[in-house]
């Protein structure tokens, strides 16, 4: 009896202790997947929307921010982040270098002047763009701006808007007088001659001439328009002192010493040379598109047209290249969010936006010809064929330093401190230095 009550309640016991088992096992199993529902659950409700952070200049912000709105509105789980910066663009340059240089730039995006880009990247700062956009789709910007973009066969700025220097004309007193647009050094001086002895005009150009990038800037294209260089980027030669470069000066000096150009041109930024244009006594003016607008609704309304920049016979003109674009700091920690930032503001939707409403130059080809865009800028056709045929200031990461060395020299012959070949052979010889 006892071996039986023995057997029983072992089987009992076991039967009992299997039971417990498997429950454990479901306890068990039930534990571990809402463990693993809440980790995928929480994250995806307590998420914050990630922010990508910019620097800009403190005027060009607030044109942004219709924009910005419409993008956080199709992508909430990005904020954008516009940091005030002062409205003096090398000052903004400043600030930027002073970030990256304390190692962890609180920036994700880089809004960069297009002269900044060699710099930037040489130094280690951007991330390499270079497989995030086709062949086809850099094809749909201005070949000018996306090589501009580019520094040692890569990419590292994607353009967002474009710019390129051109010659204004006073339409109504070459067709008075009856010369067609001059093409040349030699037909811009004796339309100017000619149109200042009849008293149509007191002047017959104004150009940037003050010490500063304006003046690197307008030089480029003279300089491009004489069939010389500045620094051959994939040599580092230096050109300022041939025979082309010298010429270009030349051709400078003698609209100030004929009095074609007033004497204080070498006090002159991009402003006063357009208020003087608009007062209405003088023939030419060298400046950028923002101009036309302005001068749309000044007193010369309707009697003025734009084209391409002069050159000497046999050569071809250059407009100088500006414009910004977007970059993705090397650093940042939401370089994917930062991508899609740039998508959407480079975008052909984006870019008509902000043409339409801030006048400034889209880098999209298709965009110069667009009917709502024509219908409001009618000569952006004419500016397609000015900033197609660009001239780009030398993409080399010291360009700051060899634009001050220019600077310099220029206004010393300009001001008649230096004759033209002293002054291009010293530039030529310190840029040398400098680039050593």
């Amino acid at each position: 009896m006892s071996e039986f009550w023995s057997n029983l309640l072992s089987s009992k016991f076991f039967c009992q202790l299997n039971q417990v088992k498997s429950k454990i096992w479901q306890f068990a199993i039930l534990f571990i997947a809402t463990i693993l529902l809440l980790g995928w659950l929480v994250p995806a409700f307590s998420q914050q929307p990630v922010t990508v952070s910019i620097l800009m200049r403190a005027d060009e912000g607030a044109q942004w921010q219709p924009l910005v709105e419409k993008f956080q509105q199709q992508h909430p789980q990005i904020k954008i982040k516009v940091f005030a910066a002062p409205s003096d663009s090398n000052q903004v340059e400043d600030l930027y270098t002073s970030t990256f240089l304390l190692g962890e730039s609180v920036y994700d995006l880089v809004y960069m002047d297009i002269i900044w880009t060699p710099k930037f990247a040489a130094a280690g700062w951007l991330e390499d763009l270079s497989g995030r956009l086709s062949a086809d789709e850099l094809n749909e910007f201005l070949e000018g701006d996306v090589n501009g973009g580019m520094y040692q066969g890569k990419l590292y700025r994607v353009p967002f808007r474009s710019d390129g220097g051109m010659l204004y004309y006073r339409t109504d007193f070459l067709q008075q007088a009856g010369y067609e647009p001059p093409e040349t050094f030699t037909d811009l001086i004796e339309i100017s001659q000619d149109l200042q002895q009849q008293g149509l005009a007191d002047w017959g150009y104004v150009w940037q001439g003050k010490q500063y990038e304006g003046l690197s800037a307008m030089f480029v294209e003279i300089l491009e328009g004489s069939g010389g260089f500045w620094i051959d980027p994939d040599t580092s030669e230096v050109g300022l002192d041939r025979s082309e470069a010298i010429e270009a000066v030349e051709f400078l000096r003698t609209t100030i010493d004929k009095r074609i150009s007033p004497p204080g041109v070498t006090t002159y930024a991009e402003e006063e040379t357009r208020r003087l244009f608009e007062n209405g006594k003088t023939v030419f003016l060298r400046n950028w598109p923002y101009v036309y607008s302005l001068a749309s609704e000044s007193q010369i309304a309707g009697k003025f047209a734009i084209k391409p920049m002069i050159h000497q016979s046999g050569k071809t003109s250059g407009a100088c290249l500006g414009g910004w674009g977007l970059g993705i700091a090397k650093n940042s920690k939401h370089p994917e969010a930062a991508w899609k930032v740039i998508e959407f503001f480079s975008s052909e939707a984006s870019q008509r936006q902000y043409v339409l409403e801030t006048g400034y130059v889209p880098s999209r080809k298709a965009l110069f010809t667009d009917p709502q865009i024509v219908a409001k800028y009618s000569y952006y056709p004419q500016l397609l064929e000015v900033v197609q045929n660009s001239a780009l200031r030398p993409p080399i990461p010291q360009y700051s330093q060899a634009s001050d060395i220019l600077q310099r020299y220029l206004s010393a012959a300009f001001t008649g401190k230096m004759n033209s070949e002293s002054a291009m052979k010293a530039a030529a010889a310190e840029t040398r230095r400098l680039l050593k």
